[in-house]
């Protein structure tokens, strides 16, 4: 009857590749817990950051309304009414066509929201992870 004994100094495969397992197991845990924590600073950010992005939208969108008026009522001075109406609503849309196509050429470039830090951190420990099976191979 033979009895298999381990000691710190040569811990046999078995027991390598259970603590092989623990450790993966709480690696993957910890870059799940990283890349949840990088996206949800990313999300505050980026809920604030609309928020005010909004507000200066609508009091622009008024700042502009007026401006649009003045636009009305100075041409009002040279031409008729209509005319002076008719010109500003032309240049209003022909701007908001512009805005339009660059603001299309924008959102194709964009990504997708991605966790960075995490992504990187990953590559780096599967990095790590080769290099310590190759060399566990040459001994």
């Amino acid at each position: 009857m033979s009895t298999v004994t381990t000691n710190e100094a040569n811990p046999s495969t078995a027991d390598l590749v259970n603590q092989a397992a623990g450790q993966i197991s709480t690696l993957v845990r910890d870059e799940l817990a990283l890349a949840r924590a990088e996206l949800t600073e990313k999300g505050k950010r980026a809920g604030l950051g609309g928020g005010l992005f909004g507000g200066a939208g609508v009091l622009a969108l008024y700042g502009v309304g007026l401006l649009l008026a003045l636009a009305v009522v100075l041409l009002d001075l040279a031409w008729p009414l209509w005319l002076a109406i008719l010109v500003v609503m032309a240049v209003v849309f022909a701007a908001a066509g512009v805005a339009a196509l660059l603001g299309r050429k924008q959102l194709a470039k964009a990504t997708p929201p991605v966790p960075r830090s995490a992504m990187d951190s990953v590559e780096t420990d599967i990095q790590t992870m080769k290099t310590a099976a190759q060399r566990g191979r040459q001994r």
